[in-house]
């Protein structure tokens, strides 16, 4: 299934004002075509770009972009025209689907994308729209006249979205009838055009930000949604830790909470469980929030022996007071014996109820240090540990 954007840029756009057409003008460093562009550049489901110039614009603006990403096509006087051109252009590549997109409407975000194409799996056509919320009226020379019913009413908006051949023959057909009937009534947009044609078009979801700019005071009302957009990036952290204990007398070792059987036990001020205590931190460090030393001072009698689920529990809760929602941990022991692969599916299951996780977002795995070191020597046990959060 190939999937081609059609992006129409060749008006004039004098209503919005300024030195230039307003697809040229600045927003927030790029001009608004490049914002537009950008949006299905960036979507992982088009496959050709058309971008509709023009005539004037061609030479010098082609070279904002690849010409391997980019397509670009002269445009017609008016918009049907330059739609009908575009169509045309894109015929050599066989698209499957098209989106036909107005390019003055550079706060378009993906979903409004998927939705659209996810329609045309089971219709010729479908496009954006919110439905009306405002009481609308009637009105001449100034004055209300009458109210007008707002039900079944809805904001059209791009991209619109078609079978190709489908709506390219509605676009040939619209051409030979306007040229026959010069003084019809002309299509409002490519839905309409579509819907002269038979071509059923289903509603998808709108979006409130995805605002066409006309106006003067649009391009501050665009720059503030953009400005908001580039601020919904996820605040995502990653932190690591790394726990050494000795070994020291003992039946058995802790070892995320699980107690394992072993000839020698491990040394620490609590019950040195140095898997919860690498995770504890490396959840610390995402949040730069100091180490397990500082909330649990080993000079503390209060923690001596204690749990070290504990900390763990602590540290989890402070990356939740903060917004944080632990997204998946990684911790590997470094250690010759006791043996970890019969106890690390116990292990994950543990940790997984402490940090209220699905199993499969914990991993718990071993290697040796092939006899090197102090874990080499079956001196200590460490591990090493990583977390990763994400703003919930």
């Amino acid at each position: 299934m190939k999937i081609a954007a059609l992006i129409v840029a060749a008006g004039r756009g004098s209503r919005a004002g300024g030195p230039h057409p307003k697809q040229w003008q600045d927003l927030l460093g790029r001009t608004i075509a490049e914002h537009t562009v950008g949006q299905f550049l960036d979507h992982p489901r088009i496959d050709h770009i058309m971008l509709v110039l023009h005539p004037d614009d061609i030479a010098d603006k082609s070279r904002l972009w690849p010409q391997d990403k980019v397509l670009i096509t002269p445009g017609g006087a008016e918009r049907a025209a330059s739609v009908r051109c575009g169509l045309q252009a894109l015929v050599p590549f066989a698209p499957d689907l098209v989106l036909i997109h107005d390019v003055a409407r550079p706060c378009l975000r993906p979903q409004v994308i998927d939705d659209v194409i996810a329609a045309l799996a089971d219709a010729p056509g479908a496009a954006p729209a919110l439905m009306l919320s405002d009481a609308l009226w009637r009105g001449a020379d100034g004055q209300v006249q009458a109210a007008q019913d707002r039900q079944g009413l809805y904001r059209a908006q791009t991209p619109q979205g078609f079978d190709f051949q489908s709506i390219l023959q509605a676009h040939q057909q619209a051409h030979l009838q306007a040229a026959h009937s010069p003084n019809a009534t002309p299509a409002a947009d490519d839905v309409d055009i579509a819907r002269r044609a038979g071509i059923d078009v289903q509603i998808t979801m709108g979006d409130e930000d995805n605002i066409k700019i006309t106006h003067p005071q649009d391009f501050e009302r665009a720059a503030q949604i953009v400005r908001k957009h580039m601020n919904t990036v996820p605040d995502i952290r990653l932190g690591n830790g790394f726990d050494v204990h000795a070994f020291g007398p003992g039946d058995s070792v802790t070892l995320c909470g699980v107690k394992v059987p072993h000839d020698r036990g491990l040394v620490g001020h609590s019950d040195a469980d140095v898997a919860m205590h690498a995770i504890t931190d490396a959840i610390f460090g995402a949040l730069a929030d100091g180490d397990i030393g500082q909330h649990f001072p080993p000079s503390d009698p209060q923690w001596k022996g204690a749990a070290s689920d504990i900390f763990l529990r602590h540290a989890a809760g402070r990356a939740a007071d903060r917004g944080f929602e632990l997204s998946n941990i990684d911790c590997t022991l470094i250690c010759e014996t006791p043996k970890i692969g019969p106890h690390a599916q116990a292990m994950r299951q543990n940790l997984a109820q402490i940090l209220g996780l699905e199993p499969g977002r914990v991993s718990v795995k071993a290697t040796t240090s092939e006899r090197l070191g102090f874990t080499g020597r079956q001196e200590g046990i460490a591990c090493i540990a990583t977390a990763l959060l994400v703003k919930s």
